[in-house]
């Protein structure tokens, strides 16, 4: 059975990237998560892994940070949004990779390379060397959306947003004042567009923003009731995203 090291800072990323992971391996595996640098080193000195996924920037800084410390003889693949130059990069010192968005696809390809990859032994050489062609400037969100009316077009900041309702194609974006925006996308498109750090998606039809968040209470079947600011009534996560909605609280 594989021992699966995943590397990823972002709940929704890390559910993702597991739910493809599980598809594939059927459920047969097991694995440990790790948020952050202290986290990833912790488990890599402590734990022996048949292959890891790995993210770059996380919570605390780059991956790279604790590779540079440690010889890794265990496969990488590596889940970016890095532009092909990066790419390049790891893939002349054997290293394979996800781009980020990725599908079921990139994950069973990747695992197509990974007896090819069994053997290597990356050394804390080739980290520095790609984290020297990392870009420094930080990953870009929706910062605002370009919104129709009758009379006519109108700016909502995505920093106002208090909640993201989903009506089938399109949503209804809330801002804070109570004040209802309709926007011609599904909730799923948006979603990949705005701050993870800032949206969180509590259930299949609505999305929060953290700054907005007045009161929560404890409800039946392992939820949480939340009171957001300009919104009348009360949203609530669902069971199967509280545990997450909780982490991503905490980080």
């Amino acid at each position: 059975m594989m021992h699966i090291l995943i590397i990823e800072d972002e709940i929704p990323a890390f559910e993702k990237l597991r739910m493809h992971i599980s598809h594939h391996l059927k459920g047969n595996f097991t694995y440990d998560w790790a948020r952050s640098i202290t986290e990833m080193q912790h488990f890599l000195e402590t734990q022996n892994y048949t292959i890891i996924f790995s993210d770059i920037q996380l919570l605390d800084g780059l991956s790279f940070e604790v590779y540079e410390k440690l010889t890794i003889t265990t496969p990488i693949i590596f889940c970016s949004a890095y532009d092909t130059y990066l790419l390049e990069a790891f893939k002349a010192n054997g290293i394979s990779y996800i781009l980020k968005p990725y599908n079921q696809e990139d994950v069973i390809q990747s695992f197509d390379k990974y007896l090819s990859l069994f053997d290597k032994s990356i050394t804390p050489q080739v980290y520095r060397d790609i984290k020297s062609s990392i870009p420094t400037t930080a990953t870009t969100y929706k910062k605002r959306f370009v919104i129709k009316s009758k009379k006519g077009l109108h700016l909502l900041e995505s920093a106002n947003i208090a909640l993201i309702q989903a009506e089938g194609d399109f949503c209804k974006l809330i801002d804070c004042e109570g004040n209802t925006h309709l926007y011609s996308q599904n909730i799923g498109t948006i979603y990949a567009t705005i701050d993870p750090h800032q949206f969180f998606r509590i259930n299949r039809s609505q999305v929060i923003q953290l700054p907005y968040i007045l009161e929560m209470e404890s409800h039946f079947k392992n939820r949480l009731l939340l009171r957001m600011k300009g919104i009348k009534e009360k949203v609530m996560t669902s069971s199967g995203t509280t545990a997450n909605f909780r982490l991503w609280l905490d980080r």
